[in-house]
């Protein structure tokens, strides 16, 4: 199985390669044919002496039901993944992305949301959230009032799906905002930021693109 970062990870076309990769893995993945590349003790011990060479990055759901390297069928070094509840890009989140972008060169950023997200399902139903937790989901409460003035007619459960779609761009549009080292690098060509949503019935992504207001989160 090919791997993206042995002499040619950033050229021009980069971003396409990672994410056909992330495709392919996902279709196995779906279809119960996973090949498990990059696994074992081998791969681990050439990842640790040669260093880690992620091909993408990935902003995931804590969500056990949705494991991101298991899902894109892909092996140790492959993939830089964030995992927070809700998927949200706050001071962490965006810091680790950073760190991906900055030091380890990764030409494409994932933001992946997840269908029957609790984080999502809380803020749209208004439950009462213990301890640390409504802070945590602040990020999501913009995604669920914007999803409610689009959608005024839907309510309740029925705004969980649109909202959980309108979070993913939510999360862009805040690493974006707080983020110069992820403009430019999307500005200079070199990244690609895509939003996508993982079923967790079915096993697929549904790559849903740029954020629609990319150019002008990017000051075009």
């Amino acid at each position: 199985m090919p791997y993206i970062g042995e002499g040619d990870r950033m050229t021009p076309d980069a971003p396409e390669q990672a994410l056909s990769l992330l495709k392919e893995g996902n279709a196995r993945f779906a279809a119960g044919r996973c090949v498990h590349p990059g696994l074992g003790p081998a791969r681990l011990r050439e990842v640790a002496q040669t260093g880690q060479r992620p091909f993408a990055a990935v902003l995931a759901c804590s969500d056990s039901r949705a494991p991101v390297e298991l899902l894109f069928d892909r092996g140790i070094g492959d993939l830089f993944v964030i995992r927070v509840a809700g998927n949200v890009c706050s001071t962490d989140e965006i810091g680790s992305i950073e760190y991906a972008l900055a030091r380890l060169e990764v030409p494409l950023l994932v933001v992946l949301g997840h269908t029957d997200c609790g984080a999502v399902t809380a803020v749209a139903l208004n439950e009462r959230l213990p301890g640390s937790m409504p802070r945590l989901v602040d990020n999501i409460r913009m995604a669920v009032l914007n999803t409610e003035l689009s959608h005024p007619e839907l309510k309740g459960e029925a705004l969980v799906p649109l909202a959980i779609e309108a979070n993913v761009w939510q999360a862009i549009g805040d690493l974006f905002i707080r983020s110069p080292i992820a403009r430019e690098e999307v500005k200079s060509g070199k990244l690609q930021v895509l939003g996508a949503l993982f079923d967790i019935a079915t096993g697929k992504v549904d790559w849903l693109g740029p954020h629609p207001e990319q150019a002008r989160l990017l000051g075009y």
